[in-house]
């Protein structure tokens, strides 16, 4: 599973099971969503590549001008 893939879903997950609103979740650290969530220890999916960060950033900064 991709990045953006997991960090999509654990963002609706934050949201429905914990109510956190984007900036909360964003705001998290892993460790502290997986123990949000009841997790014993955080996922390990890889962190993003700086690329990946990039794209995010342009996509978002994109979205924002529309």
């Amino acid at each position: 599973m991709s990045f953006a893939t997991a960090t999509a879903r654990l963002a609706g997950l934050a949201a429905r099971a914990l109510g956190w609103r984007p900036g909360e979740f964003w705001a998290a650290t892993p460790a502290e969503l997986a123990l949000s969530l009841g997790a014993e220890e955080p996922t390990d999916a890889p962190p993003p590549t700086r690329d990946e960060i990039m794209t995010l950033i342009e996509r978002d900064t994109h979205a924002r001008s529309h």
